[in-house]
């Protein structure tokens, strides 16, 4: 692993100065909360301890501090892996935080496990070692601890549109949209946790943090690819996880910003709502066998413009992340499907699918690149139009851990 002596954040697109410091005042403050954020996650990625540092550690600690002598023990971009049947049950949770408190130590789980193996330092997944040697992976397994750890405990919706990450996908409308059929969309964003500590001696964990983002849509068919709309999203969230249950709870703002393009257009026949909201929100998620996971949850806003939008929603949906990979390409299949219920929106079901592949070896801040096919249908998730029916196929790049 490289160490990294320092990390610059540079904005050399005067065009971008620009727009930033002509946004609204909410606008601005979130623009630099996210890029606080992101400098935050460069920062704190700056000097980790490589896996072989983190390899003698464990093994020296396991031999001194609980008399094992280990010769199986794996360690993969900070993630330890180590066999059930050498610990003893009473001491696997207190073996398991020590373990997680190594400096560089993002992750820590316990696998079945049949015969002792030599030590594996290679850069093959976890879940691909286990699956060679069939040891399927067991319920054990936490996340380092302490100020801003490495990981999530709730991982993110794979096709939630308002889900916080960075991204970039052209979007074709079929029938008619509010500007255009040809639109492309962009999002800016993060999952940043800031605090992650054990419920006692139990195999449960908890983190507290701020999530924001940035989502943008185009007018890919404009002479001067017209910016139709933004949306901002802050919130600060709690999240909680033992075994392969997790939820992930929220208190957060949202606000819908027309493009100025866009507005000198379409003023003659645009009603245009200044829509600015608070709300709270919990989802409850359960990983089940060969990567699939389900998801569901509910919440209401509060203090909202225009005040005569109903409060409720619900929302519920399905992922696959393939726990088998495609060696020619270092690739994952991927698939998910998300369901969302607005009381505004007489209840409809808004349907948003994504299906791609994940490429294991192109990877930043322990995100993967993804690239997705993208299906929407149902009201608008774009801010403005959210009483707009829409239908659309599209193609995106998604960073996601």
């Amino acid at each position: 692993m490289n160490i990294k002596d320092e990390t610059k954040i540079t904005f050399t697109d005067q065009g971008f100065i620009d727009s930033v410091l002509s946004k609204s005042g909410d606008a601005k403050r979130l623009l630099l909360i996210i890029i606080v954020s992101i400098f935050c996650m460069a920062t704190a990625s700056a000097a980790i301890p490589d896996d072989s540092y983190i390899a003698g550690y464990a093994t020296g600690l396991l031999k001194y501090e609980f008399k094992i002598d280990i010769a199986s023990l794996t360690v993969q971009n900070g993630s330890i892996t180590i066999p059930a049947d050498i610990i003893p049950e009473g001491d696997r949770v207190r073996i398991i935080q020590m373990l997680s408190e190594i400096p560089g130590v993002t992750e820590v789980k316990v696998v079945e496990h049949a015969g002792e193996q030599p030590i594996v330092m290679s850069s093959t997944p976890i879940m691909e070692i286990a699956e060679e040697k069939s040891l399927p992976i067991a319920d054990s397994a936490m996340l380092a601890t302490g100020v801003l750890p490495s990981g999530h405990l709730f991982r993110p919706l794979l096709a939630d549109p308002r889900w916080a990450h960075f991204s970039a996908a052209y979007r074709n409308y079929v029938g008619n949209n509010i500007d255009g059929n040809h639109n492309g969309s962009v999002s800016f964003g993060e999952t940043l946790p800031f605090y992650r500590a054990n419920f006692g001696q139990s195999m449960a964990q908890w983190e507290v943090g701020l999530q924001a983002g940035v989502f943008s849509d185009f007018n890919l068919g404009a002479s001067s690819t017209d910016l139709i709309n933004t949306d901002f999203i802050a919130s600060l969230y709690s999240s909680f996880r033992v075994n392969k249950v997790s939820a992930f709870a929220r208190v957060y703002h949202q606000s819908s910003h027309l493009g100025d393009e866009f507005l000198l257009r379409k003023l003659s026949d645009l009603e245009r709502i200044n829509l600015s909201y608070e709300g709270a929100d919990l989802r409850l998620s359960y990983e089940l066998p060969y990567g699939m996971r389900v998801y569901g949850g509910g919440g209401g806003i509060f203090r909202k413009e225009p005040s005569t939008i109903k409060p409720w929603s619900v929302q519920y949906g399905v992922e696959f992340r393939s726990p088998w990979r495609l060696e020619f390409a270092s690739v994952r299949p991927i698939l998910a499907v998300d369901f969302k219920n607005h009381e505004q929106n007489n209840w409809n079901t808004d349907i948003s699918a994504r299906a791609g592949f994940q490429f294991d070896n192109l990877q930043a801040f322990n995100r993967r690149l993804q690239f997705l096919i993208e299906y929407f249908n149902g009201n608008s998730p774009t801010g403005q139009f959210f009483r707009e029916k829409v239908e659309y196929i599209g193609f995106g790049a998604h960073y996601h851990f």
